[in-house]
Formats: C-alpha cells, sequence, structure tokens
C-alpha cells in the first residue's frame, strides 16, 4: 500500500509521467519557507544566483529540511521504494514580468546517470499557473528514449545549457501544471517538459528537488548525493553532509569543490571545463 500517493496517482505516474498537484505543506509553511530565501536574497543585495541555486541542500538549512520532509519522501518511496539519495536541487525562480524561460526538454539529457530511475519533485513556493509562467509537460514521452537536444546557451534560458529538444513538440498535447504554495508535481526523467516566462506581477519561486533509488549511478566521473532513506549498498555515490545552518563555511567550500566537478559533467563535450568557463559562456544563470 502506497505512504501517501493513491494507487491511481502511482499508475498515472507509470503511464503519463507525472502527478500533480499533491499538497505537502501549508501554504504558511511555504511562505515561512520563501521568506528564509527572500531573507538571505536581501543581506546580499540581489537574487539567488548562479551556482547557488544548484545543489543549494548543501548551502541552506531550510532546502535541507525540504529534501528530508516526511510527506515528500514517502511520495519518493511510492514510486522508487524506500532506499533514496537526493541527486540534486535547483531552484528555478522566475522574476515578475521577466522573459526568462525553460524551453521544451527531457532532464536526463545531461545529467550522465545511469538509468532513468529518477523523478523530481517540483515544490511550489509561489503560485505557479498560466500568469506566472507554470510548467507543462507533454504526457506519456517519459517512454521514449533519449531524444536529441540541442544547444542554445540563450540568455533567457534557465536551463544549464539552454538546451532544447532537437524535434517538434506539439504543444496541443501540453498540460499545464498549476499548483498553489506548498503543492508539489512529480515527473519522470525522460517527460518532455518546459515552461515560459513570468507575465505575472509576484516572483515565481520553485524548488526542483531531484530523487534516485540507490541503485542508480553516474557514469561520467566522481558524483555525490545525499541519502534521505534507507540504506545505501551500493555506494556509487559519496554521500553529502547534511548542513546545520545556513551559509557555513565548511559547506560553503564543499559545494563550491562540488559545482567544479559537476561542471566537467554537465557540459562535458562543450569545451567548458569548470564553473569560471561555465559562467563566461552564460551558464549557472
Amino acid at each position: 500500500m502506497p505512504k501517501l500517493l493513491t494507487d491511481a496517482q502511482v499508475i498515472q505516474f507509470r503511464e503519463e509521467g507525472y502527478v500533480a498537484p499533491i499538497r505537502v505543506m501549508s501554504a504558511e509553511a511555504a511562505a515561512a519557507v520563501r521568506e528564509r530565501l527572500e531573507a538571505y536574497e536581501r543581506s546580499t543585495g540581489g537574487p539567488l544566483r548562479g551556482n547557488l541555486r544548484h545543489k543549494s541542500h548543501l548551502l541552506f538549512r531550510f532546502v535541507s529540511d525540504l529534501v528530508h520532509q516526511e510527506r515528500i519522501v514517502d511520495a519518493i518511496e511510492d514510486l522508487y521504494g524506500p532506499d533514496l539519495l537526493c541527486w540534486n536541487t535547483n531552484f528555478f525562480i522566475k522574476e515578475a514580468a521577466n522573459p526568462a524561460f525553460v524551453s521544451w526538454h527531457q532532464d536526463s539529457t545531461y545529467w550522465g546517470l545511469s538509468t532513468p530511475d529518477v523523478v523530481t519533485a517540483w515544490i511550489a513556493l509561489s503560485r505557479s499557473d498560466e500568469a506566472s509562467g507554470a510548467m507543462s509537460v507533454i504526457p506519456g514521452t517519459h517512454r521514449m528514449d533519449q531524444i536529441p537536444h540541442r544547444d542554445t546557451f540563450d540568455d533567457r534560458n534557465l536551463l544549464t545549457r539552454g538546451q532544447e529538444v532537437a524535434v517538434d513538440v506539439d504543444p496541443s498535447k501540453a498540460v499545464r501544471l498549476d499548483l498553489e504554495p506548498g503543492e508539489m508535481s512529480l515527473h519522470h526523467v525522460r517527460i518532455v517538459h518546459g515552461s515560459p516566462p513570468n507575465a505575472s506581477a509576484d516572483r515565481r519561486i520553485g524548488l526542483a528537488i531531484r530523487y534516485v533509488p540507490t541503485s542508480v549511478r553516474q557514469l561520467h566521473g566522481e558524483d555525490s548525493a545525499t541519502l534521505v532513506r534507507g540504506t545505501d549498498t551500493y555506494r556509487s555515490f559519496e554521500h553529502e553532509p547534511v548542513p546545520s545552518s545556513d551559509m557555513q563555511p565548511d559547506m560553503v567550500a564543499l559545494h563550491a569543490a562540488i559545482a567544479e566537478r559537476n561542471a566537467k559533467i554537465l557540459y562535458r563535450g562543450t569545451g567548458i571545463g569548470s564553473y569560471d568557463d561555465a559562467k563566461a559562456k552564460g551558464a549557472f544563470r
């Protein structure tokens, strides 16, 4: 029997590649998390940018708490069993009335993972709807193999390489995943998805948490992940420590080293070999 999802939702994920919406916290709790993020942004004089948006659970205790949040992890266990790692976290923040977008893509394209047994829990910290540029998915495309992609390095694209599928996508088949603060969607690593710019008067803030069963491996170098439930008998990933506070110096240093290492995986084949190279190319926005 599933812990959080219904049997119908588990079947929907298997057949269509997504489930939404799922309430995982109250609107008030989501607002409190948003305030923690925006308090840090105020203290640094601007929006969270660059590699701070990636592997953020190593930098911020409030993100790490979400990664381990029982209801979220229960839903992942319903899909992939009790032994689970958080492989990555990514903030997708679209400022109000801003041209930033996410092109049609598959998450699996450049991640270098051994199998497509990867699910993203996308947590809404603000309203995500048509006006604010909510994510849309093309149901059933997760059953396809890896689709060829082209890199654009478009300054407006929130993806690391500005990657987009190199085939036509029929937008009439898309399903928009509207979420209220405190709700999440789940989507499969191979489902084709994307989102348009935010035309609303408020920021659209989402946190994507990437979970994998412990059997998944990285094929293109050393990698790390955080054990969130069960045991890891495979030990394919270096286990990451859990921060005890926000931006603690040893975790900031670890995060920087991991960002450099992961850049070699994410940007393989482009001539980008470091975080500084990626920034110069317009990546890690």
